[in-house]
């Protein structure tokens, strides 16, 4: 007798205006089964884990759950019959604690009783330990999704969806995560799985459905796939790999920061402590880290929307620039690309051609008597558009009609086009497809290869591996002394990530003098 597939979609179907997210869309997945999501930005990923969510209706299909057809009107719904899902972003209180952000994300009656008691022993079942008492302002980001998977494990889930679980945690926190998953499968859960990273896929999913353009396109046992070919899968075609150029660079120091000393000004941020670095023409020096251990704040620092009391702290050149705002450290030739793509790195409701007037109306000379250079401005951004493979319609659509893909190539070739000497750059490819993903990174190599200083600054550790030429690590606002990647491994910046400090004549063998900071 064959088994009862836990969830069946058939014919999945759900139009927005001008666009089909999905499309005549089915899947099974076993109970006990690890299967993963696979697809690029815009692929229908989201749509359709939405529906299963209850979050969003779909226009025709049928879901069935554990063999009956099933209207799945709202989460709490989905939550009743045994659905869980683990966000991306999370959804917790930092001024609350560990279990008062658990009790009220699940049903008055489950949070009844001994909260505290069931907390610890799930948590410590497991192997996500977790303090209930602790406020979550004191947590890491690995130990605030712990919450949340533990959250949903206490609703006895007999299906948990996870929407790109590990792009938050070192390399040492996604094995202990992988080691939860594996548990639960185990012991009949069926675990729904999304993410970029596709080692992850291999190594953990039993099955992969890929999407594409809001259809099935294909599915694969990861186990029997290469990362790259489960990449082409994806795309629909063959996937370029990144190629280092030669460098034209001499090698001068070209963004300098000494003695940085610097309180944050984000509530629970993080203060940066004698930050010293340089990075020389013609290299891209890459800063690894968890997100939370002053990325952000040195980000503002760098561009500018945080000054500071001496202007020689930071120099781009001979240009003593740490009193200056972003105007004037772009006028002496620097570019970046902020972590946060919508609000931050493009107004939403502009459209793209403003959006590229916003950071190139002076290198570009899209300015004339005070007045915009409309047809100069447009065709600085369908040049863009061209260059970077931008999926769009046209330049006179919004910033926010793009998928994160679309939208992060665009700003990266807004930034690349005005030739920029120093450029920086926070989470680059967060969130982004493999396609994508690899032509940012070679953009960032052709830049450093064209004399320019790179900075990227990425919780990606395969993204610095394959676009760094020297690693630091930040932890707890503190930066660690820059090395040559290729002296370094994973396992050494794993540490370094977590505040264990690896002395520097450790080879690549060798991590035993690692100590505790």
């Amino acid at each position: 007798m064959t088994e009862t597939p836990r969830l069946e979609l058939t014919g999945i179907t759900k139009a927005y205006p001008g666009v089909i997210a999905n499309n005549n869309v089915s899947m099974k997945i076993m109970p006990g089964e690890i299967h993963a999501l696979l697809g690029e930005n815009g692929a229908g990923k989201s749509t359709l884990v939405k529906f299963i969510y209850g979050v969003q209706k779909a226009d025709s299909g049928v879901l069935k759950w554990e063999g009956q057809e099933m209207h799945i009107n709202n989460p709490n719904a989905a939550r009743k019959l045994g659905i869980g899902m683990v966000f991306q972003h999370f959804s917790l209180f930092d001024a609350m604690t560990v279990e008062e952000n658990i009790a009220i994300g699940i049903s008055p009656e489950l949070a009844k009783g001994d909260l505290n008691q069931r907390i610890r022993d799930v948590s410590q079942k497991y192997g996500l330990p977790l303090d209930p008492d602790r406020y979550v302002h004191t947590l890491s980001v690995g130990e605030k999704q712990r919450i949340e998977v533990v959250r949903c494990l206490l609703q006895d889930p007999r299906l948990l969806i996870m929407d790109e679980p590990t792009s938050v945690l070192t390399p040492q926190e996604v094995e202990e995560l992988f080691k939860t998953l594996r548990r639960l499968s185990e012991e009949g859960v069926s675990i729904l799985y999304i993410s970029h990273k596709l080692q992850e896929i291999k190594d953990l999913c039993h099955v992969a459905t890929i999407m594409r353009m809001g259809e099935v396109v294909d599915d694969c046992i990861p186990s029997e796939e290469s990362p790259r070919s489960m990449a082409e899968m994806m795309m629909g075609a063959n996937l370029i790999s990144p190629e280092r150029p030669d460098k034209a660079g001499d090698g001068t120091p070209h963004l300098m920061v000494r003695n940085l000393n610097r309180a944050s000004t984000h509530q629970h941020g993080v203060d940066l402590k004698d930050i010293n670095f340089e990075v020389r023409t013609g290299e891209i020096l890459g800063i690894a880290g968890i997100a939370g251990n002053g990325q952000i704040e040195l980000m503002e620092i760098l561009s500018g929307e945080i000054l500071l009391d001496d202007p020689e702290t930071v120099l781009i050149g001979s240009n003593a620039v740490g009193k200056s705002g972003p105007k004037e450290r772009r006028a002496v030739g620097m570019g970046f690309v902020p972590e946060e793509r919508l609000g931050h790195g493009a107004v939403p409701e502009m459209t793209l051609w403003e959006n590229g007037f916003l950071s190139g109306s002076k290198s570009m000379e899209l300015v004339s008597s005070g007045f915009i250079k409309v047809p100069e401005s447009v065709l600085y951004a369908t040049n863009i558009v061209e260059e970077f493979n931008v999926k769009t319609p046209g330049v006179e659509h919004t910033a926010a009609s793009l998928s994160g893909g679309n939208l992060q190539k665009f700003i990266f070739g807004r930034e690349i086009l005005q030739s920029p000497g120093v450029f920086i750059a926070l989470q680059p490819t967060w969130g982004v497809d493999a396609g994508s993903a690899a032509s940012i990174r070679q953009a960032l190599l052709d830049l450093a290869a064209n004399n320019a200083a790179v900075l990227v600054i990425s919780q990606d550790l395969e993204e610095l591996f394959e676009t760094s030429d020297q690693l630091s690590v930040i932890c707890e606002g503190r930066l660690s002394e820059a090395r040559p990647t290729d002296q370094l491994t994973v396992e050494e910046i794993g540490l370094l990530m977590a505040g264990i400090e690896v002395s520097s004549h450790a080879g690549a063998e060798d991590t035993g003098d690692a100590h505790v900071h």
